[in-house]
Formats: structure tokens, C-alpha cells, sequence
């Protein structure tokens, strides 16, 4: 597969993940319109008590900038706003929305209490106690108020919403001080649904496109030869009994050099990018995968040689650095079999794969597995530690010992090499690659006990 093919395959990725948060975005607001708005037409809050010793509380709402003549600007960006507000008694209560820095200036050294933010799930209202020695003009004096109302019982304001920085105040009538009250907010807006209705259409539109460069960039990307009726079939090189299907070599380089593993971090950032597209992209093929193993019983040729080239890309990259430190030749930017480069990575393809395992396999099957695994790789935190893994930790020691005494320990190679064909292992059966559970054997050496990458027909 070619740099445009991989291009293709990683870009349509990206804009099939945005393509379907938008189709979720533009979903929940559909979805919203339609189920969550109460008789009147408003998106409502939950009724919540409030309550402050001081004179009033208020709350600000940025509205942006208000329109001037000739501005392509909603004249009522939100719509209409509903505040409800009720004394537990039945007391008289204010409710009002003014400009905010007339607001300011009237409770200027005025105790209040100034909502300051809000939580959901469960809904709770993060309050600021605003101290101050004077009390306030009765509010009914004022006359900035954009809307307001008062009086005993519940009371409700309604406002066609303006551009400008707003404030809500609530507060007693009588401008006495110690305000409790429960209040509802609702907004009634018809931009939602267009919204939603947009993001709907423009998810889908995006989504195809990106599945159509992912069909662009995986369409041949392994030509297969002719099929003539006298081929003979070619004999697969020999394996020990009970050789498990996915095979990861890795041949230590005498020639390594003893520095070099200090700055290979930096060398392979390059690399760290394409990968972060590469298993963006192998993740939403898997998914793919699954289900058309669940409807086939086959995984799709084109997607397996893919996804197997993205863990082949991994592992030469893992080999060169931190996962073996076993060679200085720069891995290839590439998904193919490279019989030149010092590790390679192959997984025989499987006619037909169980369609029962696939929904089980990839996260209950292979937790004892996960629990190896993260042992052998690390990054998990054990209390307040960042713990390392048994793979990088050995690297390092060899590439000490390269360092200080001129040679990588075999010993040490071997031990690695094992611990990484584990976890290849584990990561292909949990990619849906195959169906044989990974054995619970640490394969240790360089060459694998399946028999030579290069040399089995099967693989991709």
C-alpha cells in the first residue's frame, strides 16, 4: 500500500469519525426538539431551591454583541427566555432581566449572591456570596428592567432575547434581605432543530465521503496473483506443533550503535504521527470488520491486510526504540512486508472466523490477557505511581549494557522478544484477527517458532 493509499485510508477515517459526531450532535438535538420541550414549547430546567442571607440573586447571560442597523444577526438569538421563581410561603418575590452593568452599578456594595455556574447530573447551582453593607433601592423604582414582574405565588417573566450581557436578578419585593425561592429557566428557540437537522445531513454527507476514501485507499491494496487451474499450492514453510498463526520476528543488529537509543524518541515523532491516524483508522475498520464477520463469518480481505499492516508499521517502529532497541536502520513508512528490514510482522488470513467469538472474544475472553499485557507494557498507575513495564524496562537494561560494555545481551534480547510476541499476539486476537486464543507461552528469541514471516504463503 502506497502513500496515497495510506493517506486516503487515514483522512477518510478522520472525516468518518467527525462525520458521525456530528450525526450524534445533530441526533440529540432532533431528538431534544422532539421529546424534551413541555407544553409551551420551552427546554426547561429542573425546579431548584435557592437561597442567600444577602438581598438578591443574580445570574449573567452573554448574549454577544447587540446587532446594529444592517447586521446579518438574529435580532433574538436564543429565542425566548422563561424565568420562574416561587417563595416557599407564597412571599412576594421580584423577578427581572436588565442590562448587566446597570445591575452592577445598582448593587453596587449590595450583599447578594451571584450564580456562578452550574453542574448537571445531579443539577447543582455553584453560588458566589458578593459582601456589602448597603441595601439596594427597591427594585419596582428602577426603571432599566428589560422585563420584569412581581408579586406573591409564582411568578413568571418572559423575554425576547437581545445581543448584550444580561443580568437575572431574584430577589424579595420588598428589597428586604434573606431571599429563598425555587426557580425554572426555559429557553423556547427554533434553531435547534434546524441545527440538528443540518448536522444530520451534513454528518451523512461526511461519513460517505470518508467511506469513500477508505474504499479508494484499501481497494487492492494487496493484488492477488492470477488464479490458473494447474497451480500447484505452494507448501508453507514448517512449524513446531501448536505454532500459533501470527508470527513477529525481530534479528538483532551487530552493528548497532551505543547512543544512538537516547534520541531515537525524538527520531520516531514522524512516525508517532502517521501512527495515531493509521489506529484511528484501524479502529473504525475493526468495528467494520466485526460486523461483517457477524453477517459473513469472513473478515474483509482488503480491511485484514490493513489492519495487519498497521501492526506490522507498529512493531518495526516498537523494535527500533523502546520496545527491543534492537536495530539503528529507520523503520520504512510503510504497511507491506519488508523481508530487508530487521523485523516483520505476518498473520495468516482466515477463512472464516466464528461469528459467536467476535462478540465476546475482544473484551471478556482476553481480560486474563489485558491483565499480562499491562504488566508487560505498563502505564497503569499503582497508587500514585506510574508504573513501567517489564518490555521497556529490559530494553533500557540492554541498551545500558550496549552502551557500557559494547553488546546487547543475547539473553536479555531473547526475554524481550518473547514478552513482545505475547503481546502481538494478544493484540491480534483482540483485533478480530483470528480465533485461536492466544497460548499463555513466552515464545522468547528472535526467530519465531511458527517458521520464517517471509516464507508463509498464508499471510498477507
Amino acid at each position: 500500500m502506497g502513500p496515497a493509499r495510506i493517506a486516503a485510508v487515514v483522512v477518510g477515517t478522520l472525516l468518518a469519525l467527525a462525520g458521525l459526531a456530528a450525526i450524534a450532535g445533530g441526533s440529540t438535538l432532533v431528538w431534544a426538539h422532539a421529546t424534551q420541550r413541555d407544553a409551551a414549547g420551552y427546554y426547561t430546567t429542573a425546579t431548584e431551591p435557592l437561597a442567600t442571607t444577602g438581598y438578591a440573586l443574580t445570574a449573567d447571560a452573554d448574549l454577544g454583541a447587540q446587532p446594529r442597523a444592517g447586521d446579518w444577526v438574529p435580532a433574538h438569538p436564543l429565542g425566548t427566555v422563561r424565568i420562574q421563581a416561587v417563595a416557599p410561603a407564597g412571599e412576594p418575590v421580584f423577578v427581572g432581566i436588565a442590562p448587566q452593568a446597570d445591575v452592577d452599578r445598582w448593587l453596587a456594595g449590595v450583599a447578594h449572591a451571584h450564580v456562578s455556574g452550574l453542574s448537571v447530573g445531579p443539577f447543582v447551582a455553584h453560588t458566589t456570596q458578593v459582601v456589602g453593607s448597603l441595601a439596594p433601592v427597591p427594585p419596582a423604582a428602577e426603571t432599566f428592567w428589560a422585563a420584569s414582574t412581581s408579586g406573591p405565588g409564582l411568578q413568571t417573566v418572559r423575554w425576547s432575547t437581545v445581543g448584550g450581557r444580561w443580568a437575572i436578578v431574584v430577589m424579595n419585593a420588598s428589597a428586604a434581605p434573606g431571599v429563598a425561592v425555587s426557580v425554572t429557566a426555559g429557553v423556547r428557540t427554533g434553531v435547534l432543530l434546524p441545527i440538528g437537522v443540518g448536522l444530520l445531513t451534513g454528518g451523512l454527507l461526511i461519513v460517505a465521503l470518508g467511506a469513500l476514501l477508505i474504499v479508494v485507499g484499501l481497494n487492492q491494496a494487496t493484488p492477488r496473483p492470477p488464479e490458473t487451474a494447474a497451480a500447484a499450492p505452494v507448501p508453507a514453510a514448517p512449524a513446531h506443533p501448536g505454532a500459533y498463526p501470527i508470527r513477529l520476528e525481530g534479528r538483532l543488529d551487530p552493528a548497532v550503535g551505543r547512543w544512538l537509543w537516547l534520541v531515537k524518541w525524538a527520531l520516531l515523532l514522524p512516525h508517532a504521527i502517521v501512527l495515531a491516524g493509521l489506529w484511528l483508522a484501524a479502529g473504525l475498520l475493526t468495528v467494520v470488520a466485526g460486523l461483517a464477520i457477524l453477517v459473513t463469518g469472513r473478515y474483509p480481505r482488503s480491511i485484514f491486510t490493513f489492519n495487519v499492516g498497521v501492526l506490522r508499521w507498529t512493531w518495526r517502529v516498537s523494535f527500533y526504540a523502546i520496545g527491543a532497541f534492537g536495530t539503528d536502520r529507520y523503520p520504512p513508512f510503510s504497511l507491506s512486508p519488508d523481508p530487508t528490514y530487521p523485523a516483520d510482522l505476518a498473520v495468516d488470513y482466515p477463512e472464516h472466523l466464528s461469528r459467536g467469538l467476535v462478540r465476546v472474544k475482544w473484551w471478556l475472553l482476553a481480560i486474563p490477557h489485558y491483565v499480562i499485557v499491562a504488566i508487560f507494557l505498563g502505564g497503569f498507575e499503582l497508587g500514585r505511581a506510574q508504573t513501567w513495564g517489564l518490555i521497556p524496562v529490559l530494553a533500557l537494561i540492554g541498551a545500558v549494557t550496549l552502551a557500557l560494555r559494547g553488546g546487547y545481551p543475547t539473553t536479555v534480547f531473547d526475554f524481550v522478544m518473547g514478552l513482545n510476541r505475547w503481546c502481538y499476539r494478544v493484540l491480534a486476537y483482540a483485533t478480530l484477527l483470528r480465533d485461536e486464543y492466544p497460548p499463555f507461552r513466552l515464545d522468547g528469541g528472535g526467530l519465531d517458532p511458527a517458521g520464517a514471516v517471509s516464507t508463509r504463503p498464508a499471510g498477507p
